[in-house]
Order: C-alpha cells, then structure tokens, then sequence
C-alpha cells in the first residue's frame, strides 16, 4: 500500500504542469558574436531558467532595425548603442536604454600601422572613412576638433562596412566606426597591423557602447530587471572562468569557431557589464550635451527621457 501511495504521488507530481515563464523577444544589433556572450552564457547556464525567463535571440536582416522593431513594439528588447540611442530619441522613437551590454566605448578610428598617418594631426589632407552617416561623422568632427583642425581638413566618405578592405586597400587613409576588438584583429589575420586613435582620448565624452533598448509604454521593467540580473550573473561567470566561458559560448554555433572570433574574445569578455542595470546618469547628460553642441541635435532630453535604472523593478520575482 505504501508503495502504491508513493507510485501515485509520483504520477501526481509528475502530471504538474511546469512553472510558466515570461517570454522576453530580444533583437540582436547584428548576428551573434563574443559581444553577445553574456546573454547566450546566461541562456546555457540556466540563469534565464531560474529567473522564469524564455528568451527568444532574434537577428535582424539589416543593423539599423533594432531600435524601430522595439519601439513599434515588434520585439521587447533590442542591442543598440548609446550615441544611437540619443539620435533616435531625438527623432521621436520611444525608446529608452533599460541596460547596459559593454560598457565602455569599442569605436575607434583605424589606421594602418606602418602607413603614412602616425599622428592624428598626419590625417589632414587625406580621406578617412566612416561606416555609418551620422554619429560616426560628429565623433570625427569632434576629433579633429581637438587637434585644431576643421571638417573640411579631411576628405569624408561613406564606406559602408567594408572598414578592413577600405584600409588595407588605401582607399583611405583611416576609418572612423571601427571595433577595436574586431577591425584590428582583422588586419591583423590578414598580415596587416592596426593602429586605433580612441574618440575617448580624443574629445569625445565617453559612453556605453552596447545597451538594451525598450519601449517604457510597453515594457515590464519586473521582467526586464529579472533579465538584466540574469545576465549579470553571466558576466560574473565569464569574469571569473573567461576561457571555460568562450568554451561554452563557442561551442553553441560551429560558425562562431573562427580565428576572428577567438582573438575578439581576449579583447572583448573583460569589458562586459557586470552590472547591467547600473545607470551612469552623468555619462548619458554628457552625451546629450556633447551632440547639441556638435550640432547634431537640438538637445535638451533629461536623462529620464533616455535611460532608465530598473535595477529594482524585479525583486520579490523568480
């Protein structure tokens, strides 16, 4: 009798249905790579189990998607960058930045190492490329700027993103919106040496290069804090066992399995966020003050109307 009692708990328990999650779409900046591991980390190690998260990964078919699929609520969460950020708000998408991805700047301009531009002042009189129109041309202003020169010292054209080839090939003399843990490893494997002149040296204020985006009319800021938590604690692991997190995270696709890839990592795991949720409201008003002066908007968004600290949203959650 006994054990029929325990067969019949058994049967009953396991007749349970499973505890429900919230389901959380998150829009990619750009197909997966090592700037993404903490969340695919987060997903492997079952933090998004144990923070009753589903999270579907979704990769755009064009980079400039991100911020207009959440603010047309077609996803709930989207990579983008603080600059972006400033400049969609700006334009009227309802978005603000819920998280922070990488936190310190990764664009920089490029130059080949041994070639003719060996200070920034050599830039003058020579062409310099940028990847994406807008941020990338006031970051190249900005720098100019700040060696005494003017737009117009410098020839500026739109390369696309073919920032390695545009180098290699001196096509130009130096390429503004190149990633520094990607473009120099990419020269390098070609047999190439990179040099990055840093916006952040070069008068530019500094600022969170990866964030996650929401729309704040249709967001749950519970869901997204028990998200954002999840993923710091994927940050922490990578900190701490960075090669049994690449490890991990490469073997989840064959196509991150890339020399590229495996020499990004080394430049990329210790500049993730570990505190994801954190709001450096000073950076965010410096920014917005930066671009107004630039000329690039008319500025004066309160740093509400841009970031937002949920860091608080999901205690008292699974």
């Amino acid at each position: 009798m006994k054990r029929l009692l325990a067969l019949s708990a058994l049967a009953a328990t396991l007749a349970l249905p499973a505890a429900a999650q919230d389901r959380i779409s998150l829009m990619l900046d750009w197909f997966v790579n090592p700037n993404h591991a903490p969340i695919v980390l987060a997903r492997e190690l079952g933090y998004f189990d144990a923070a009753g998260l589903e999270v579907e990964l979704i990769t755009p078919s064009d980079p400039n998607d991100p911020p207009r699929m959440v603010a047309a609520g077609r996803v709930d969460l989207a990579i983008s960058y603080q600059p972006q950020l400033h400049l969609s708000r700006h334009n009227g998408l309802p978005l603000r930045r819920v998280g922070t991805l990488i936190s310190t700047p990764l664009t920089c301009l490029v130059v080949l190492a041994d070639g003719p531009v060996q200070e920034f002042a050599d830039l003058k009189g020579g062409k310099v490329g940028f990847a994406v129109a807008g941020v990338q041309e006031v970051m190249l202003d900005a720098m100019l700027a700040h060696h005494g020169m003017a737009p117009g010292d410098v020839e500026q054209i739109n390369i696309g993103w073919s920032i390695s080839p545009a180098v290699m090939s001196g096509q130009v003399d130096g390429v503004i919106g190149a990633f520094r843990n990607f473009e120099l490893n990419q020269l390098q494997i070609e047999g190439v040496e990179g040099r990055c002149f840093y916006p952040e040296a070069e008068g530019v204020p500094a600022y969170d290069e990866l964030i996650y985006v929401a729309n704040p009319d249709r967001m749950d800021a519970a869901v997204l804090a028990r998200f954002l938590e999840a993923t710091a604690q994927a940050a922490n692991y990578i900190l701490n066992q960075p090669e049994a997190a690449w490890q991990m995270f490469s073997a989840t696709a064959t196509e991150l399995e890339t020399e590229l890839n495996i020499r990004a990592w080394a430049d990329t795991w210790p500049r993730f966020a570990t505190r994801p949720a954190a709001l450096d409201a000073g950076r965010y008003a410096r920014f917005e003050a930066f671009l107004a002066q630039a000329g690039a908007t008319p500025g004066g968004l309160a740093v509400e109307e841009l970031a937002l600290d949920i860091s608080t949203a999901g205690q008292g959650q699974p």
